[in-house]
C-alpha cells in the first residue's frame, strides 16, 4: 500500500474507538486525546461525528460508544460465518465434559473470542464475544501462532514477554520451542500461564484450503482436572469435535 492509499482520518476514527474499554468506558475529550495521541481540536471532531453517526454519545463533557458499535463487530463475524456453524458443536462438546468450549481468531498480537459456551466460571475475568486476551500464554493463541512463520511470530509476539502468571513462559527461545511442539502435535496444552487455576486445551480449526483460521477450546480448573484427565478426556474429545466442526467448514 502507497503513502496516497493511506486514509490518515480514517485510522484516526478508529484510534478513537480503540480508546474506549473497560477501563476507559466513559472519557472526555481530553482523555480520548491523551489516549490517543491526537490533539483536542482532531478528536473532537472525530468524538462529534462518531456521536451523529450513532457509534457514540455525550453528556456534554463525557463520551461512551452505543451499542451500534456492536455493528462492526457483528459484520465481521456474520461473514466469517464460524459462529453459526460452530456454536452447535461447542454446545455439545461443552455438554460431553461439562467445561467451557471457546472459539477465538487471531489478531494482532491478541485472540478474540467469537463464538464460546460457557459454564461455570472459572476465570477473574469475564469472557464474551469480542473478548480479547494475549495470544502467547493462550491455548488457542498458541495453536495459531504455531503456524506462522518465525518473522511473523516476532511481529505478533511482544518482547519482553509479559508474564501474566509465575508460570508464563516469558524467554521468546522457550515459546518458539514451545510453538514447534504444538506444530508437531497438532494441539496446545496451556497451563496456568494466563491465570493462576486455570489450564485449557486447544486445537485448530482450518478452512477447505487447510488454513488455521480459528482455534476451539475447553477450559478447565485445576481443582476439577488433572492433566491426566485432560490427556485422557479432554483432549480426544477436543479432537474430535475439532474433525467435525474442519469438515463443517471446509464444506461451507
Amino acid at each position: 500500500m502507497t503513502t496516497a492509499d493511506h486514509v490518515q482520518s480514517l485510522e484516526r476514527g478508529i484510534a478513537v474507538l480503540r480508546s474506549f474499554d473497560a477501563d476507559h468506558a466513559y472519557q472526555t475529550l481530553s482523555e480520548v486525546a491523551k489516549r490517543t495521541g491526537l490533539t483536542r481540536a482532531t478528536a473532537r471532531r472525530l468524538l462529534l461525528t462518531l456521536t451523529t453517526l450513532g457509534y457514540a454519545s455525550t453528556d456534554g463533557r463525557n463520551f461512551t460508544l452505543t451499542p451500534s458499535v456492536l455493528d462492526l463487530g457483528y459484520a465481521y463475524l456474520s461473514s466469517l460465518n464460524i459462529q453459526q456453524i460452530a456454536q452447535p458443536f461447542l454446545e455439545a462438546l461443552s455438554e460431553e465434559v461439562h467445561e467451557s468450549s471457546s472459539i477465538s481468531v487471531l489478531d494482532g498480537s491478541d485472540v478474540v473470542y467469537v463464538a464460546r459456551v460457557p459454564t461455570t466460571r472459572i476465570m477473574t475475568l469475564a469472557l464474551g464475544l469480542g473478548s480479547r486476551l494475549p495470544a502467547h500464554c493462550t491455548s488457542m493463541g498458541r495453536v495459531l501462532l504455531a503456524e506462522l512463520p518465525l518473522d511473523e511470530l516476532h511481529r505478533r509476539v511482544p518482547t519482553p514477554i509479559e508474564p501474566r502468571t509465575e508460570l508464563t513462559i516469558t524467554d521468546f527461545d522457550a515459546l518458539e520451542a514451545e510453538f514447534a511442539k504444538v506444530r508437531a502435535q497438532g494441539w496446545a496444552l496451556v497451563n496456568q500461564e494466563l491465570e493462576i487455576g486455570l489450564r485449557s486445551i486447544a486445537a485448530p480449526l482450518r478452512d477447505s484450503a487447510g488454513r488455521a483460521i480459528a482455534a476451539i477450546n475447553l477450559s478447565t480448573h485445576v481443582g476439577r482436572t488433572t492433566v491426566e484427565d485432560i490427556d485422557e478426556v479432554f483432549l480426544p474429545a477436543l479432537l474430535r469435535a475439532a474433525a467435525a466442526l474442519n469438515d463443517a467448514l471446509g464444506k461451507r
